[in-house]
């Protein structure tokens, strides 16, 4: 069973607020200097569940990361918990692109790689939450979606997926390959091994690029893309008190009241 997990990095979520800038002419974030990026915990999920699959199934595991130079150490976390082999896919033509523009380098790339049963994305981003690349991913390889994954089984050559809905949970089944995007209810992922973290020190992680891919630069073009960002900004909190007084407590009370009714 060959399952290709797809990660992303994200700022570390434990850096201080006061260290979390932005850069609003350029619309973008900018990363705290000597913080290095980390795996997004809802692509751990998935790294976790593909691994929860191979111990059960053997098979292989293939981790594809988008991003900077730094996305490697994001690969080699998950071959530290068990993953087999990684890819970066690192352009400038990548950088800055939307949910679609992801999905369709993502798609690529696993088209190159070929032979997959499965493919797992987390559920959605740690750092920009949209939700959208692997539903959108599914879409671009022509397989069958399940969103929100909490369980994955293999039978044969079917997978039977228990997912999260509003008031519960409910089963489905999809044949293979198919795409799975798992959910935080799937478990605490694994602390990578001693041998798993020498595995992943020595490992090389090849880089590919648009070329080496095949993307076509049209569909990489920022004027094509399907969503904008229009503004970005850090969100500010102000909050006012004020002391409602009376001579007795009734007086405070009626106060109180009086003051209250006026917001209504």
């Amino acid at each position: 069973m060959h399952t290709i997990v797809c990660v992303k990095q994200v700022l570390d979520p434990e850096i201080p607020p006061a260290k979390f800038k932005i850069d609003p002419e350029a619309k973008k974030v900018i990363p705290p200097p000597g913080v290095p990026p980390v795996i997004s915990v809802y692509d751990e999920r998935a790294v976790e569940a593909a691994c929860r699959l191979k111990d059960k199934h053997k098979g292989k595991i293939t981790v594809i990361s988008m991003g900077s130079d730094k996305a490697s150490d994001v690969v080699k976390h998950a071959i530290s918990m068990g993953a087999d082999e990684g890819f970066v896919l690192r352009d400038e033509a990548f950088e800055n692109l939307d949910s679609f523009g992801t999905a369709y380098v993502l798609g690529k790339a696993i088209q190159k790689i070929g032979g997959y049963d499965l493919v797992l994305c987390g559920r959605q981003a740690a750092d920009w939450g949209a939700g959208q690349v692997g539903s959108i991913l599914g879409e671009i390889l022509g397989i069958p979606v399940v969103t929100l994954a909490c369980d994955i089984q293999a039978v044969d050559k079917t997978l039977r997926v228990k997912r999260i809905v509003k008031d519960g949970y409910e089963v489905l089944e999809a044949p293979m390959p198919s795409l799975i995007t798992v959910s935080s209810e799937i478990g605490l992922p694994r602390l990578p091994a001693g041998m798993g973290l020498m595995l992943a020190r020595r490992k090389q992680i090849p880089v590919w690029k648009a070329q080496d891919i095949g993307a076509e630069s049209s569909k990489l073009d920022k004027a094509n893309a399907h969503t904008e960002v229009t503004s970005l900004s850090v969100p500010t909190r102000k909050t006012e008190c004020e002391i409602v007084a009376g001579n007795t407590p009734g007086e405070a009370a009626a106060n109180l009241a009086s003051k209250l009714i006026k917001l209504i």
